[in-house]
């Protein structure tokens, strides 16, 4: 044992160093697979690193989570669907949080599963695998995943990654270096697949909320105050739950990712071109964001595509924490059926903080041309 380390739950050691967590908005290589050169090299924790998992020490951001049934339950029902693989096997959690999704995979018949987590909520999952006699199969690592130390490599690499408008966060790196450290030639990597959408919405319950409220308020006169409405309402991205309803065209692929492959630069920055064409005449308030994610199986295996677990958080499908995000516009546009929006949008990581998402979108609506930018933080 060296410094800074320290014995959690019935001698399971947790190693604290810099490090992971979840949600809040403060701040493999099988066959045709990428396999890298070298093992990849750690990135510095920085100050927004320590931060990030500071925020994930609060338990709110945990039961959030966990009350989220959608989420939980298509993990579980994602390890019970891949058991065959998992049963004797090794596996790796990345950022486990209060260890769910690790004792579902001990529950699934797992050998052994490396639980890694760099905020002090470690501490509790510890505590919890103690609790449901798993301490002889689940080893919790108190630290960044890109900071401990597993001595063997794994079969499973598991992780719920996914941040609001699916790169928030930029969590999606650290399994990309998990994977190309300790992930077994045609390895598991849950989930496996991910596909980000884009599409125009209508919200006029939201804009007069936010900007017509100031139109009359109680009688005074305060439409002085709309600009800055607008600002403070409108100037960052949205996370909140719309319908589908409000979805005003088909929606239209931003990214896919594939967990065997993808690499860390490929996040750096996105660009893809759009075009929409509305189903009906109505105001146009923004641009909504969804994304789901897909269970496959390592290539070759029989769970793939047709059968796999999916887990949405489309407007149509049941609520998530992730909801949805929108970017609204400062003033609507009228936009009658079949008009057609068409431009490009950018998604790329924030030079301030990597954990911060720019979006910047161009578009060219009625013969006029707009540009729309905000930063998530």
């Amino acid at each position: 044992m060296g410094p800074g380390d320290s014995v959690l739950g019935n001698g399971k050691l947790v190693r604290r160093s810099r490090g992971r967590a979840g949600r809040p908005r403060h701040s493999g290589s099988g066959s045709g697979r990428f396999a890298p050169a070298s093992q990849p090299t750690a990135p510095p924790c920085t100050d927004f690193d320590i931060a990030y998992f500071k925020a994930y020490s609060h338990l709110g951001v945990h039961e959030e989570m966990l009350k989220d049934r959608v989420r939980t339950e298509s993990y579980r029902n994602a390890i019970r669907q891949h058991q065959d693989f998992i049963a004797g096997k090794v596996v790796l959690d990345v950022g486990c949080g209060t260890g769910v999704l690790s004792i579902f995979c001990a529950l699934a018949g797992a050998r052994r599963v490396y639980a890694v987590e760099a905020s002090d909520i470690a501490v509790q999952a510890a505590d919890i695998v103690n609790e449901n006699n798993l301490s002889d199969k689940i080893i919790v690592l108190h630290g960044r995943i890109e900071d401990v130390d597993i001595e063997e490599k794994v079969d499973v690499i598991i992780s719920e990654w996914m941040g609001y408008m699916l790169l928030y966060e930029s969590m999606l790196a650290s399994v990309i270096f998990a994977r190309d450290k300790w992930l077994k030639p045609g390895g598991l990597i849950l989930p496996s697949h991910a596909t980000l959408y884009m599409a125009p919405i209508t919200n006029p319950e939201r804009y007069h909320d936010s900007i017509d409220f100031w139109q009359d308020v109680y009688g005074i006169k305060m439409s002085s105050m709309k600009s800055l409405a607008k600002q403070c309402a409108f100037i960052e991205p949205s996370v909140e739950t719309i319908t589908g309803e409000s979805v005003l065209t088909w929606p239209c692929v931003i990214m896919q990712v594939d967990c065997y492959t993808i690499r860390v630069e490929e996040l750096q920055s996105i660009t893809a071109n759009f075009e929409f064409s509305s189903m009906l005449q109505a105001p146009l308030h923004g641009f909504g964001f969804w994304f789901d994610v897909e269970f496959n199986g390592p290539i070759g295996t029989e769970a793939n595509s047709d059968s796999a677990v999916v887990l949405s958080t489309a407007p149509e499908d049941y609520p998530t924490h992730w909801q949805q995000t929108i970017l609204y516009l400062f003033d609507p546009m009228e936009l009658k059926k079949d008009q057609i929006i068409e431009g490009s949008v950018t998604l790329s990581q924030s030079i301030e903080n990597v954990r911060f998402l720019n979006i910047h979108i161009q578009y060219c609506c009625g013969g006029r041309s707009f540009v729309k930018q905000s930063t998530m933080r």
